[in-house]
């Protein structure tokens, strides 16, 4: 195997560099994350880190207890996830000085600030901020394990390091089980890397990841494990679309999702170092790398023959891809498309900062709904909408009983947590949120205490729908209505509920008040509560 010797800790000007364009563009991510309203996702983790546990329905629990971390404002909320970017930048600059001198650290850096995957992925707050973290260091701790001598102490330090690195992927993500999958391959495939199962550290490595897996795996356990299954079925499950038609547009998605996480032509870089990665003969350590890269591609290839694969599911493969580049540039090879490739890559970032702080997209003609970020916008404007429908559920005709308490839902959780963070925000956190689940799939407020358990008889709920093309009072009533009515003694409809920002409007719902719960709850579907503390 070749030894890559380490650069001197002289530190020179490319290292220097490389170190600042890392902090600048950490600097310009904490910017971003004060500017830019919460999604409907790091809401629904918000509400998870105020019930902190070591597992939730969707995900293990790491992006929770990151989110805890902060305050109560999308620059709180979003601190870790932009700390664990700088400190997965940090890793992956170490891992490329490591293999290729200061100059790939440099070229590192700029394919970590230029990448739209980074732009995006380190800003929010979701559990691939840790995921990519926990991973960067497990690449970084494997490379110097088995640049160490065997059975060194230093190789058995970084096998311990990589282990409980490894452990905090798999609390962040389930899918980081296909890195270590892929490291053992790689030991066990190519000669110079099979003598490491003869010492200890592979083995420490794999004992310290269970260790720091072990709540979550407790906690599944005690909880019919709900996430495995979730997670399995979410991405292996039955494909609601068969045939070779719809199995093509799944994988042409999932091609030009990577293109659109890594830029065009940075995607095309990646994909040629991995392939040239694995034919390498003289370097077992590249191949270790290329062989992690296609790994996970070829997974995530599989996963598409059977569902739709989001764009960031497959995104671990680009780390080791960073560094195969990286280390290719420093060598002077393909110089010129690197240059173009970080072009593009910075105007693709760029134009993603401008839209998320701007709302670009809709002002150019793209209908909102189709535009991710505008999502993130205008619950202040529900919140304001919804409070002024609670205080008409609080209010009664002569001779009605008053309502013991009014508590506010939506049908999916995505609005659900945006409610509660809304109405958090406007001081209104002793009104209890929930998800009514009932046209959408499981989630976590199933596991949380449910409404009927919650709430009391004579209780009014004001439920918010959406309201196509503001329908109004001609329409019929939504299919939840239609489901809960049995449950109320009357159901009036609200005020429209217009969700508006920067002047455009971006949703329309409506507030349904439900007066006077009687008890009981529709079977196929039961509540949960997601109160504020």
């Amino acid at each position: 195997m070749t030894t890559h010797t380490a650069a001197s800790p002289s530190t020179g000007q490319p290292w220097r560099r490389a170190l600042q364009v890392l902090a600048l563009g950490t600097v310009l991510r904490f910017v971003m994350a004060a500017l830019v309203p919460l999604t409907s996702d790091e809401a629904y983790y918000w509400e998870w880190s105020r019930r902190l546990a070591a597992g939730y329905f969707d995900h293990p629990p790491a992006i929770a207890w990151l989110v805890a971390l902060g305050g109560d404002s999308p620059l709180g909320i979003r601190f870790g996830s932009v700390l664990a970017g700088a400190l997965a930048g940090v890793a992956l600059l170490r891992t490329a000085r490591r293999l290729g001198g200061d100059e790939a650290a440099l070229w590192a850096s700029l394919i970590f600030a230029c990448m739209p995957l980074a732009a995006a992925g380190y800003v929010l707050a979701t559990p691939d901020a840790p995921l990519f973290c926990a991973l960067a260091w497990t690449l970084h701790a494997v490379v110097e394990a088995l640049e160490a001598p065997a059975r060194s102490r230093a190789s058995l330090r970084w096998w311990c390091v990589a282990g409980v690195a490894i452990g905090v992927a798999m609390l962040s993500k389930y899918t980081a089980v296909l890195i270590p999958a892929a490291i053992a391959l790689s030991c066990a495939a190519y000669t110079p890397l099979r003598q490491r199962f003869r010492e200890p550290g592979p083995y420490a490595a794999v004992a310290l990841a269970s260790l720091v897996l072990a709540p979550n795996l407790w906690w599944n356990a005690t909880h019919d494990w709900m996430a495995f299954a979730f997670q399995l079925g979410h991405g292996l499950g039955a494909p609601k679309q068969a045939g070779i038609g719809a199995v093509l547009q799944r994988e042409l998605n999932l091609v030009g999702g990577q293109m659109g996480l890594a830029s065009p032509i940075l995607f095309g870089l990646f994909i040629g170092a991995i392939w040239r990665a694995l034919r390498q003969r003289d370097d077992a350590l590249f191949r270790l790398l290329g062989t992690i890269g296609v790994f996970v591609l070829a997974f995530f290839a599989w996963s598409a023959t059977r569902k739709n694969v989001e764009a960031n599911w497959p995104a671990s493969a680009w780390l080791p891809a960073i560094l195969l580049v990286s280390v290719e540039a420093a060598r002077g090879a393909r110089r010129r498309w690197m240059r173009a490739g970080l072009w593009l890559g910075g105007a693709l970032s760029v134009l993603v900062y401008v839209d998320a702080a701007s709302l670009l997209a809709p002002r150019l003609g793209l209908r909102p709904g189709r535009d991710p970020v505008s999502k993130a916008y205008g619950w202040d404007a529900v919140a304001s909408s919804v409070r002024d429908a609670i205080r008409l559920g609080l209010s009664v005709r002569r001779g009605e009983p008053a309502p013991q308490r009014v508590w506010v839902a939506a049908d999916r959780y995505q609005e659900a947590a945006q409610l509660a963070w809304g109405l958090s925000r406007a001081g209104l956190d002793s009104i209890g949120v929930f998800s009514t689940n009932l046209g959408g799939r499981r989630n976590q407020y199933d596991v949380w205490t449910t409404f009927s358990e919650r709430a009391q008889e004579g209780d009014v709920l004001v439920l918010i729908l959406d309201d196509p093309e503001g329908a109004g009072a001609g329409a019929g009533e939504p299919a939840p209505i239609v489901a809960l009515a049995p449950y109320f003694t009357r159901i009036d409809q609200g005020p429209p509920v217009v969700r508006t920002a920067h002047g455009l409007v971006l949703g329309r719902q409506r507030a349904w008040l439900l007066r006077w719960w009687r008890g009981g709850w529709p079977g196929h579907s039961t509540p949960s509560l997601s109160e504020s503390r």
